[in-house]
């Protein structure tokens, strides 16, 4: 195999964001594809055009204001959905492409599809030749690849190939395979498909984690001829999510000597304020012990580790932190910084931010100095993050006020501003107080009463943002209004009540905003 060169394809902002709770509005998926283009992932997928208008804008927005990376956008073999993703991808001109599917193993022949075998490969070539009309670089994904018989899908391969697919990639969309089975399968095609030898074509996997093997059937499959691999930042993804890309890198990195000659262009020192990044934009929190991202994954509690770190680090440590951006803070704001310096802090760590912004966090930035002695990076970037992530205020916190204790029932008074539909009304302002099991509880009860909504709260979060136990808490629920959705919340504070407070508060508007929507849609 002469080309060695391991593509990375992040799905993050497709199949990532269908985790339960995980969407992102645009301004959110925005600065999850910059980041992305610093970490140097060779192509985003950036969503599903055709599934709603707000994919359809990402993805066209994407193509348009993202350098480097090719920016694909996914599409079912029909007609309408190619249409819409060929419009989305258009602005990124040669780095457009379209990423077509079909699902090919028996069981979705026989159960979803209802169709024969030739069926399946006449409407795939059909799929990659209306695909063709609009980008020179297409991709299809035979779903349930992994479960497809290997003639089968060997027939499907030569024909997508002959179609005009520049890549072919095989999903095991269910987490079914095991790395010795999936290897053999990816080899099967490699050898049995000319164009995957010659280089015309290449193989691709997209593995999922539903028995905890997506990056063990990954690096199977690279060691057997596949040239790109999928996968998302912190392995998010549905059910139990995608082979992880910062695992992935790190293994290829790590075991050179197995994975020898491999290369692949990520840049590792971009992986912890991409996971970071990811996980305050998706709401998902990252586990603690998770590999390479995770708060304990450098962390030495025996004495012998401790012993052997201080004397020879590769003792008990295989990854160098500073390699995946583990590396020392750098040095904190103060209260007394003025707004060139919190710019300039907002331009290291990679915002691009409007002078209006800069004029909004700088504001918020001066309110957190008042109250702690230092403003780390981890700090700053909460803070713009949390703007990031604001949607419409139709309610906003003026104040809240717990009493709580051993020997007392935990009582909150909350005022909140509401602003009027327009402009030019007046803000209401409401005062109302609530009971219940603890501080936050009899909080967000009073948040209810007044907003007359009811959420039920499905996920709690808090983590300490940066050092110090005057640390900026940030909190993330994730809440569900009765419709079944569940909509994330983010609020940040030094006090965790006041946070716990604009968490939910966040959560109740982007429930109103998505029902003002609705409506609009149904007028």
């Amino acid at each position: 195999m002469k080309n060695n060169r391991i593509l990375i394809f992040d799905t993050t902002l497709r199949d990532g964001e269908q985790c339960p709770g995980a969407s992102m509005n645009l301004r959110e998926k925005l600065e999850v594809a910059r980041q992305l283009a610093r970490l140097k992932v060779d192509v985003i997928e950036a969503g599903f055009p055709v599934i709603s208008d707000g994919d359809f804008t990402a993805v066209q927005k994407i193509a348009k204001e993202i350098k480097g990376p090719v920016i694909t956008g996914l599409a079912r073999c029909v007609n309408k959905d190619i249409d819409a993703a060929g419009e989305a991808v258009k602005p990124a001109g040669k780095r457009g492409r379209i990423h077509v599917f079909l699902a090919t193993s028996k069981i979705h022949r026989d159960f979803k599809l209802g169709k024969a075998e030739d069926e399946i490969i006449r409407l795939a070539v059909k799929g990659v030749q209306r695909a063709k009309q609009f980008v020179d670089d297409v991709e299809f994904s035979p779903e349930d690849g992994s479960r497809t018989e290997p003639d089968f899908l060997v027939k499907v391969c030569r024909e997508v190939v002959a179609a005009g697919a520049t890549t072919v990639n095989i999903p095991d969309t269910v987490g079914w395979a095991v790395p010795d089975e999936f290897g053999e399968l990816i080899r099967h095609l490699y050898n049995e498909v000319p164009e995957f030898k010659s280089g015309k074509a290449i193989i691709s996997v997209h593995c999922h984690n539903d028995l905890g093997l997506a990056v063990a059937n990954s690096l199977a499959a690279v060691r057997a001829g596949a040239r790109q691999v999928e996968c998302t930042v912190n392995g998010i993804g549905e059910r139990a999510g995608n082979a992880s890309l910062e695992e992935l890198v790190m293994a290829l990195k790590t075991r050179a000597d197995v994975y020898k000659g491999f290369k692949c262009a990520v840049n590792t020192k971009e992986i912890v304020k991409s996971s970071r990044l990811v996980s305050r934009m998706s709401g998902l929190v990252v586990q603690r012990s998770k590999a390479i991202v995770g708060e304990n994954a450098f962390a030495h509690s025996s004495g012998i580790h401790q012993d052997g770190i201080l004397k020879k680090r590769e003792t008990y440590e295989i990854v160098d932190p500073e390699m995946v951006g583990w590396g020392k803070t750098e040095l904190p704001l103060t209260k007394h910084s003025g707004r060139a310096a919190v710019n300039a802090r907002l331009k290291h760590l990679g915002f691009k931010m409007t002078d209006q912004e800069v004029l909004a966090i700088f504001a918020r930035f001066k309110e957190i100095g008042d109250k702690k002695k230092f403003v780390y990076d981890d700090d700053l970037a909460t803070l713009v993050e949390g703007h990031i992530t604001e949607v419409p205020e139709t309610w906003s916190l003026d104040y809240v006020c717990v009493t709580t204790g051993t020997q007392a029932i935990p009582t909150a008074t909350v005022r909140l501003i509401k602003t009027g539909k327009k402009k030019s009304a007046k803000p209401e302002i409401l005062e109302d107080a609530g009971i219940g099991d603890g501080p936050v509880d009899a909080a967000l009860k009073a948040v209810d009463r007044l907003t007359k909504t009811h959420g039920t709260l499905k996920d709690y979060n808090i983590r300490a943002v940066s050092q110090g136990k005057d640390a900026l808490g940030e909190v993330m629920v994730k809440v569900d209004f009765g419709d079944g959705e569940l909509l994330t919340g983010r609020g940040a504070s030094t006090d965790v009540i006041v946070a716990s407070a604009k968490a939910y508060l966040n959560a109740v508007n982007r429930y109103m905003s998505s029902e003002s929507r609705k409506a609009r849609k149904k007028g």
